[in-house]
C-alpha cells in the first residue's frame, strides 16, 4: 500500500516536474490537447504555442459552413509558427503581419502562457484583432500575448474568417445549414474558438471558468455579438471592448437584407449556382470583392448565433450578464470627415451638419456646439468620432449597465500618439498602428492629418503592454506611463472582474440611467463626470427613427 501511494507520489512529482524543469532554459514544451499533442517553445518563463487548428480548413464544401470539428492527429504537431492569416485584401497598408502567408485554410489559434503545471489555473484572455472584419490576423505583433503572460495571464487570439467568406449570406446557404441559417461565420468561428478553450486551456495552466474575451475595432464588435449570442454567452466570464459594438452604428442587417444582397453578388459575377461558386478559387472570389464597400458582408440576423438584434438583446437581458470593462479614443475620426476640405469655421460647421441631417441639424447643433472658430476642430471631432464608433460603444455600455447586475466599466482615452520616429522616411501613419511607406517622395515623415487626440486603434499596443513592438512611433516616459497603469488596469480586471487595484487611480462603475462617471485615460488618469450624455441620448432617438 505505501509503495504504491509513494509510486502515486512520485508519478505526479515527475508530472508537474516535466512541465516545470523547463523553466531553466530554451526548450521545446509538449502538450496534450483534445486532438493531439502540440509541442511549443518555452523561453525566458513563457510558454509558446503558435497555430494551432482549432477547426477544420473552411475550404471546399466546408466552404460558407459553420466550423467543423479538427481532425485528430498522430504524434506531435509542431506549433512554433503562426498559421496564414485570413483571406483578405491589402486594405490597411500598415498592418503589421507575422503569419505564415495568407490562406482560405486559416482557423488557427496561438497561446501564451506562464504557467509551471496544468494545475496553476490562471485567468485567461481571449483577443479578437480589429480591422473593419475584413482584415487582421492574430499574429499582429501589437496583441502579442508574451507580456500579458509575464502579468500572470494566460492569452489567447484568435484567427476567423473576414469578409466574403465570413459574412456571405445567400439562400442557398440558409437553406442547406442544419439551422436555417447563413452569414455569421466568422463570428461562429470565434465561438468555435472558444468551446476549444473550454475543453482544452486547463492543459496550459489556464482556467476556463475564468477567461474574459476581448478585442479592438471590430474586435470589439466580436465581443458585443459573443456576449449576444446564446450559443456562447455561457462560454466567458468577463467581457472588453475597445471602440466598438453591435449596437448602433453598426446594427446587423436581417438576413433577407443579407441574402438579398448575397444573390447580387453571385449574379453579379454571373454564376448561376453556389456550387460553382463554391469551387472558385479563394483568391479569385477575394478580388471578386475589391469594389465592395468594406462592409457589404458583415454580421447578420440570422435566427441562430443572432436570433434578434442585439440592442433587443440587450434591452432585455438575455445577454452574457457578466462584468464589463469598455470604452473609446478621443479622436476616433478627425473633424475633417465632418467638415469635407472646408476651413474649419462656424459657418461652414453649420453648414457641414445641415447636409448631414437635414431637418435635424438644429438639435445636432444644440448639442454639438462650438461657441467660436476655434471650438469647431474639437466639435466636429467629437460629432465624426461619435458617430463613427463613440455613440455605438457608449450604448452598449449603457445597456449593459440597465440590464445586468454585474459591474461595468467605461472608458475615454485621450493619450495621443507621439510622432514617427525620424528613420521612418517617406512615410505616412496608418490607422493600424504603423506606416503606409510613399515610394518617390520626399524622405521627410509624413503624419496623418491633423487630429485632436487619439486616434482609432491608438490604445492597444498601451493597454496590450506592447509598445516595444511598434517601431514606428517615438516612444516617450509618458507613454511608458500609461501603458503601464492601463495594462495593470486590464490585467487586475481578467484576474477579478474588477480593474482597481493599489496605486491606480480610482475607477468607479458606471451607474444606470445617469451622467456617469468614466476613467479618463491619459498621463493624468482621473475619473470624470459624463457630460454629453445628451449627444448619445439624440443618436439613439435618431436611431429609433431610423434616420
Amino acid at each position: 500500500m505505501k509503495k504504491n501511494i509513494l509510486l502515486a507520489f512520485l508519478s505526479l512529482l515527475l508530472g508537474s516536474q516535466t512541465f516545470a524543469q523547463t523553466a531553466h532554459s530554451h526548450s521545446m514544451i509538449k502538450i496534450k490537447t483534445t486532438n493531439g499533442m502540440v509541442e511549443g517553445i518555452y523561453d525566458s518563463g513563457i510558454h509558446t504555442f503558435k497555430g494551432i487548428p482549432f477547426a477544420a480548413p473552411p475550404v471546399g464544401e466546408f466552404r460558407w459552413r459553420e466550423p467543423q470539428p479538427v481532425k485528430n492527429w498522430e504524434g506531435v504537431l509542431k506549433t512554433t509558427q503562426f498559421g496564414p492569416r485570413a483571406m483578405q485584401l491589402p486594405l490597411f497598408g500598415d498592418m503589421n503581419f507575422r503569419s505564415n502567408g495568407v490562406s482560405e485554410d486559416c482557423l488557427y489559434l496561438n497561446v501564451w502562457s506562464p504557467a509551471q503545471s496544468a494545475d496553476d489555473k490562471l485567468p485567461v484572455l481571449v483577443y479578437f484583432y480589429g480591422g473593419g472584419l475584413v482584415a487582421g490576423d492574430g499574429s499582429e505583433p501589437r496583441y502579442d500575448g508574451e507580456s500579458m503572460a509575464r502579468n500572470g495571464i494566460v492569452a489567447v487570439t484568435v484567427n476567423y474568417r473576414l469578409g466574403v467568406f465570413g459574412f456571405f449570406s445567400h439562400p442557398e446557404l440558409t437553406q442547406e445549414s442544419p439551422h436555417q441559417a447563413s452569414g455569421n461565420y466568422g463570428l461562429l468561428d470565434q465561438q468555435a474558438a472558444l468551446l476549444w478553450v473550454q475543453k482544452n486551456i486547463a492543459a496550459f495552466g489556464g482556467n476556463p471558468a475564468q477567461v474574459t474575451i476581448a478585442g479592438e475595432s471590430a474586435g470589439s464588435f466580436s465581443v458585443s455579438a459573443q456576449m449576444a449570442s446564446p450559443g456562447s454567452k455561457n462560454l466567458f466570464a468577463g467581457a472588453i471592448g475597445e471602440s466598438g459594438s453591435l449596437l448602433g452604428t453598426f446594427e446587423p442587417k436581417p438576413l433577407s437584407e443579407a441574402s438579398s444582397q448575397g444573390v447580387a453578388f453571385v449574379k453579379e459575377l454571373g454564376f448561376s449556382s453556389l456550387k460553382e461558386l463554391r469551387a472558385l478559387p479563394a483568391d479569385k472570389l477575394l478580388q471578386a470583392t475589391a469594389n465592395q464597400q468594406i462592409l457589404s458582408f458583415s454580421p447578420v440576423i440570422d435566427g441562430y448565433f443572432l436570433p434578434k438584434s442585439p440592442s433587443k438583446i440587450f434591452s432585455q437581458g438575455e445577454q452574457a450578464l457578466v462584468p464589463m470593462l469598455a470604452g473609446w479614443n478621443s479622436a476616433e475620426m478627425p473633424y475633417q470627415i465632418i467638415l469635407q476640405g472646408q476651413t474649419p469655421n462656424l459657418e461652414n460647421y453649420r453648414q457641414a451638419v445641415q447636409k448631414l441631417y437635414g431637418d435635424k441639424a438644429d438639435a445636432v447643433l444644440k448639442v454639438y456646439k462650438p461657441i467660436s472658430d476655434d471650438e469647431v476642430k474639437q466639435v466636429a471631432t467629437d460629432l465624426a468620432s461619435d458617430r463613427f464608433i463613440g455613440f455605438g460603444t457608449w450604448k452598449w455600455t449603457n445597456m449593459q449597465s440597465q440590464t445586468s447586475d454585474k459591474p461595468v466599466y467605461r472608458y475615454f482615452y485621450a493619450r495621443p500618439r507621439p510622432q514617427m520616429r525620424a528613420e521612418m522616411g517617406n512615410a505616412e501613419a496608418g490607422l493600424a498602428g504603423g506606416v503606409i511607406r510613399k515610394e518617390g517622395q520626399d524622405s521627410e515623415p509624413k503624419n496623418a492629418p491633423e487630429v485632436l487626440g487619439a486616434v482609432h486603434s491608438a490604445e492597444i499596443e498601451y493597454a496590450m503592454g506592447n509598445l516595444s513592438t511598434n517601431r514606428v512611433y517615438d516612444w516617450q516616459p509618458e507613454d511608458y506611463k500609461v501603458s503601464e497603469i492601463l495594462q495593470t488596469y486590464f490585467v487586475n480586471f481578467i484576474k477579478t472582474g474588477n480593474p482597481n487595484g493599489l496605486g491606480l487611480p480610482n475607477w468607479p462603475e458606471v451607474e444606470s440611467n445617469t451622467d456617469a462617471m468614466f476613467l479618463k485615460i491619459d498621463v493624468d488618469t482621473h475619473a470624470e463626470k459624463e457630460v454629453h450624455r445628451d449627444r448619445y441620448l439624440l443618436m439613439d432617438a435618431f436611431l429609433k427613427e431610423g434616420k
